[in-house]
């Protein structure tokens, strides 16, 4: 007899294809080597850290001695790293937003957390264009929240307007968007933003409540051919805007980053005050203060995005090879093109005979579409092309 609640059971089944791509990749490498195994399932940085953060850890140990240099903090986080947050936040969103607009939590999906555990109600439901990061469904069913998908359109991931309009109801409470997008790659323009900046200015006078807008950000940094990222907060008033630095800084394992709430926002004061609350009351209370400190200071430097630019135009190379139909991704640092014959699955289990590791799209709500990540060497890449061009059927 399980010990496990059903809901959990069914999101390890919801979970499972990543789950058992990394518990099968840990299997291949041991029977064959790590160098014979090409994984591009997982998105997790490899790049080292910039030396800043080595040399802010340098400063952190010789001051670490003195009486509070790691002790407790206002629940908001660090005045000194919300103050130069403001200052990131409002360049990118293009308005002023002030420290008192920033809280620091546990990462991007702490933030989500806190905010869902803020603003849902029983029955209130999250829309958000898919494909989307997994977790996006479990964070919005750990309040109750109904979480309502909606197809991009395909190859392309642009936002489908219409059927966005379409999903949206009086029950919408929240529509959350990932740009750029994991798993696509995909930025979504100013124009579809506009767009749909009017969609939920129409809907929230027609049902008499605010639907709010919130734009998950970690992959802001690394965008390609001068693509823009463009600014939520300068486009609608009901808005927030959530990221981290798990990998523009390589420090995923550190766990820091933020939200900022539109400093026009009609209760945007109050909602601060119970983001406040509600980074606490889960248990995230702050970010952990070295990452805090590290964050303060590194600031102004990222890793070398070069070395993904690298990256993705060889990976473009080898996919375009083996004949798959895809969409040159405009950032972050991943592929997902179109599965042959749109069986994702199979295709898995084919490149899993190769040896090479990928993630259906099926785990992100996308059928028939699978997902490289680039986190890996040029020369792994390289490697990877004969087994990917003989899974697609090509050799």
């Amino acid at each position: 007899m399980s010990v496990l609640n059903p809901q959990v059971a069914d999101y390890l089944e919801k979970a499972s294809w990543i789950r058992r791509m990394f518990e099968a990749g840990s299997e291949l490498k041991q029977k064959y080597g790590p160098d014979n195994v090409f994984d591009f399932s997982l998105g997790n940085p490899d790049l080292p850290p910039p030396p800043e953060v080595a040399r802010v850890l340098e400063e952190l140990g010789r001051e670490a001695s003195r009486p509070y240099a790691l002790g407790y903090m206002p629940n908001a986080g660090l005045p000194g790293v919300r103050k130069a947050l403001a200052g990131v936040v409002s360049k990118e969103q293009q308005t002023e937003v002030t420290q008192d607009h920033i809280v620091v939590t546990c990462g991007a999906a702490g933030g989500i957390n806190a905010f869902f555990r803020a603003v849902l109600r029983p029955g209130d439901e999250v829309v958000c264009p898919a494909p989307f990061f997994v977790e996006y469904s479990f964070y919005t069913q750990n309040f109750q929240g109904v979480f309502i998908p909606v197809q991009t359109r395909p190859v392309s991931f642009e936002l489908d307007l219409e059927a966005m309009q379409k999903a949206i109801t009086p029950n919408t409470r929240v529509v959350l968007i990932n740009s750029p997008n994991n798993p696509s790659g995909q930025v979504y323009s100013r124009e579809e933003l506009e767009g749909l900046a009017s969609i939920l200015e129409d809907k929230s006078s027609e049902y008499g409540q605010p639907i709010l807008l919130i734009s998950d950000e970690p992959y802001r940094f690394l965008t390609y051919d001068d693509i823009e990222v463009p600014p939520v907060m300068a486009l609608y008033p009901y808005s927030l805007v959530v990221s981290s630095y798990s990998k523009s800084l390589s420090m995923a394992g550190e766990r820091v980053g933020y939200l900022a709430v539109h400093p026009e926002m009609p209760g945007g004061d109050e909602l601060l005050q119970g983001l406040n609350l509600t980074n606490r009351i889960l248990g995230f209370v702050n970010a952990p203060v070295i990452g805090q400190i590290i964050l303060q200071k590194a600031l102004h430097v990222t890793v070398d995005t070069g070395i993904y630019a690298a990256r993705r135009q060889a990976m473009a190379e080898i996919i375009n090879k083996a004949g798959l139909e895809f969409s040159l991704p405009k950032g972050g640092f991943y592929f997902f093109p179109k599965a042959p014959d749109g069986d994702d699955q199979k295709f898995v289990r084919d490149l899993f005979e190769e040896n090479i590791l990928a993630v259906p799209g099926s785990g992100f709500g996308y059928p028939g579409f699978v997902r490289f990540s680039f986190c890996v060497s040029e020369e792994v890449i390289h490697r990877a092309e004969a087994g990917l061009v003989r899974a697609a059927g090509g050799g």
